[in-house]
């Protein structure tokens, strides 16, 4: 048994050099936008969500908003300490202290590192995908519940979906002080294939996103709230 796990560890300790490697020689200055190119269009969705509601309007009152604001920002929170948790785990696999100094410290040495499939084991990667899809699936549901039209349930999902991914690199810079920059590096997603993206994007377009349902939203009548 610990012939297998030095073996592990020692496994982890080449992955984390060879990413390490990686960054230092051909990630600075070439992931300064998102891979693959077509995410890159995203950044238009809050502007053709915007468009989309004036010709169907959305009305949620300021209950229905906060309210789901609060339960998308509890959850990045939640999220945003997981990661906290595999960082510390993953880095003291490497040799770093457990402590929050320590995470932040293996935190910095991973900021530019663009991550492959093939650097985790596939049995972690299906892990991690369906975490991804079940993360999806409460955003849905929540819209779902939140609204009885498609529209409604559109921008309820982008409101939620946006401020869950403020929330989580908020968290992790509060915990961890990563990103040290917007221009630092994180992987987004798994599904259908690697995301990679400098952290200022996704939190541009969350806040695009935000911004466009606060401007379309149409309060509800006195009678209806």
């Amino acid at each position: 048994m610990r012939t297998i796990d030095q073996d592990v560890c020692g496994g982890i300790r080449r992955a984390i050099a060879s990413l390490a490697r990686l960054a230092e020689n051909k990630c600075e200055g070439v992931l300064t936008m998102p891979h693959p190119w077509w995410v890159n269009l995203l950044v238009a969705v809050p502007f053709f969500s915007y468009v989309f509601w004036q010709r169907a309007s959305i009305s949620f009152t300021r209950t229905h908003l906060l309210a789901a604001a609060l339960f998308a920002a509890s959850f990045g929170v939640v999220e945003g300490t997981v990661v906290v948790y595999l960082r510390a785990v993953l880095g003291a696999t490497a040799g770093y202290s457990t402590s929050l100094s320590g995470v932040a410290q293996f935190s910095v040495s991973l900021s530019q590192v663009k991550l492959e499939p093939a650097a985790l084991p596939p049995s972690l990667l299906r892990v991690e995908t369906f975490r991804e899809a079940a993360t999806i699936f409460m955003l849905v549901s929540v819209a779902l519940l939140a609204a009885p039209n498609v529209q409604g349930r559109w921008a309820m999902f982008l409101w939620t979906f946006a401020i869950w991914d403020v929330t989580y690199y908020a968290t992790l810079w509060v915990t961890l002080r990563w990103p040290a920059s917007i221009t630092d590096t994180d992987v987004l997603f798994l599904i259908p294939v690697v995301w990679v993206s400098p952290v200022w994007f996704p939190v541009l377009v969350s806040t695009l996103s935000v911004g466009a349902v606060l401007i379309a939203r149409r309060p509800l009548s006195a009678q209806t709230r």
